[in-house]
């Protein structure tokens, strides 16, 4: 046996003084020196008692040692768990107790407070801070830098990746060697990473976008990555000249598009910048292309499936879509009552099969059921539609449909005429509750710099784009959009404000 996760991830690398982790300070972790500091890592944990299959919960800082727990728990057969670091101590506890995670690894300043948690459930605690020290790192210090790599098939569990769980408690999506692995290996075919290119990395590695995107896409390719902590503008305006690649959401392309330094001659060396995680307007795209040569590859993900689709390399990246589905990955658009299959050009929800869906969530039969159909289709909970030339449009969430007076209403296609009003940034439109109409449509826009939108204006010029039921009845201002880590409008946040907002 082997283990095709970590043989092909990382154990290739093993010798190899090429560089992998280029950091802040300057200095550069090569292949095998990290790989050394896993295996150190893979026998601390096996020290303290793990075992194949036993799950490891991770709420620590971006860092190069955060980063080799997870080679580590890919060569000792464990199940990585990463936690976004904003998760407070009563949603740990639920990750915790949930997953069953037998090693919790927190930054010391949350020790305390996640020490009766651990205690309470049985779990063990060790620290890792920011800067790489921590208990963790003191014990893996006295270890071996090798260690024997567990024998694990490609169906073996290798993470869990907890849902957001705007609707309900999150659910731990179950991902395989084989999901994480394939879905890694045809990306880099597609967007042609090779060992010669440096990414730029300022994703947080809690989420599958920073985590099983771009590191593992880097790791195949043999290339190295500009690792730092979290975005921060100067920074990365700094570094972009020795990047080839960039992988981001869209607030980091609107944040660089918003300093005069970042132009054509500082990215003119890149090779490709991607962006994921949440919907590109089409004006970044416009802007972007105007002041650097370069057009953005725009993909659609998630945490079940990985990537599912890709603007092409080669070919027209087209605004507005997500591109075609993936070699491999089966796409197709069922309407949400039935579940057959729609004809191309109508809207309804997504569903994808291949290589890169989920197991299963985990200790969720019933809900792995619901969305996990027995002929291997996942059921995304995303509203989309192909168009005539094959490119996937995203829509809105399923749960984001409104239906008003029995209208079936899409946001995304009221935001895109909301979009291009005098003065508008960028726009959010939900369903409230309403009287007569059951639920009606709300929006909310956001003003572009030192403007102030004429709500009159805009209600007028919609006229002549929307039928008269797809009209807001409220169009609301706020300065920002709430979003999550990740840059995702948080809907469920504008839906709690509004709600009474036509109560009698």
């Amino acid at each position: 046996m082997a283990n095709p996760l970590y043989d092909q991830l990382f154990g290739k690398h093993a010798g190899q003084n090429t560089p992998f982790l280029l950091l802040p300070d300057g200095s550069c972790l090569c292949h095998d020196d990290f790989l050394q500091q896993a295996a150190q890592i893979a026998n601390t944990l096996n020290m303290l008692g793990l075992t194949p299959g036993d799950r490891v919960a991770v709420q620590v800082e971006k860092s190069a040692q955060s980063l080799a727990v997870y080679a580590a728990c890919a060569q000792a057969g464990l199940i990585f768990l990463p936690l976004n670091t904003a998760y407070t101590e009563d949603e740990l506890a639920y990750f915790i107790e949930n997953s069953s995670a037998t090693l919790i690894l927190c930054d010391s300043s949350r020790q305390t407070g996640i020490a009766p948690i651990a205690k309470r459930l049985g779990a063990q605690l060790e620290t890792l801070d920011a800067d790489g020290s921590g208990s963790l790192m003191d014990k893996a210090a006295t270890c071996e830098r090798q260690f024997a790599t567990v024998d694990r098939n490609g169906d073996d569990l290798a993470a869990f990746l907890y849902t957001s769980g705007t609707t309900g408690r999150s659910k731990g999506a179950m991902l395989t060697q084989d999901n994480l692995l394939s879905n890694a290996q045809t990306l880099v075919s597609e967007w042609r990473f090779t060992e010669n290119d440096v990414l730029l990395h300022a994703l947080p590695i809690f989420h599958t976008h920073g985590l099983f995107v771009a590191t593992n896409v880097t790791l195949i390719a043999g290339g190295s990555m500009i690792f730092l902590p979290k975005f921060n503008l100067d920074q990365m305006i700094d570094w972009l000249p020795r990047a080839t690649t960039m992988m981001g959401v869209p607030t980091f392309y609107t944040r660089l598009l918003d300093d005069p330094r970042f132009d054509r001659e500082l990215s003119q060396h890149m090779r490709l910048f991607i962006s994921g995680s949440a919907p590109l307007l089409a004006e970044t795209h416009v802007q972007f292309e105007n002041r650097t040569g370069h057009r953005i590859l725009e993909r659609y993900g998630m945490t079940e499936t990985n990537m599912n689709t890709s603007n092409p390399y080669d070919g027209e990246r087209r605004a507005g879509t997500v591109g075609f589905p993936l070699p491999g990955v089966e796409l197709k658009v069922s309407d949400p009552e039935t579940g057959q299959t729609l004809p191309q050009g109508e809207i309804g929800q997504i569903e994808v099969r291949g290589p890169n869906v989920f197991k299963g969530y985990w200790q969720m039969p019933q809900k792995t059921a619901e969305e996990l159909r027995e002929d291997g289709y996942f059921i995304t909970g995303d509203l989309g539609q192909i168009d005539a030339d094959g490119y996937v449009h995203i829509v809105g969430r399923n749960k984001d449909l409104i239906i008003s007076g029995g209208y079936n209403i899409y946001p995304k296609e009221i935001e895109l005429v909301l979009d291009e009003q005098p003065g508008v940034l960028e726009s959010a439109v939900i369903g409230v509750p309403h009287p007569d109409f059951g639920e009606t449509v709300v929006a909310v826009v956001v003003p572009a710099p030192d403007q102030t939108p004429d709500i009159a204006e805009i209600k007028a010029n919609i006229g002549g784009s929307l039928a008269g039921f797809k009209h807001p009845r409220k169009i609301e201002i706020l300065d920002a959009l709430p979003r999550n880590t990740m840059g995702k409008v948080q809907k469920n946040i504008l839906r709690d404000r509004y709600q009474d907002i036509f109560q009698i």
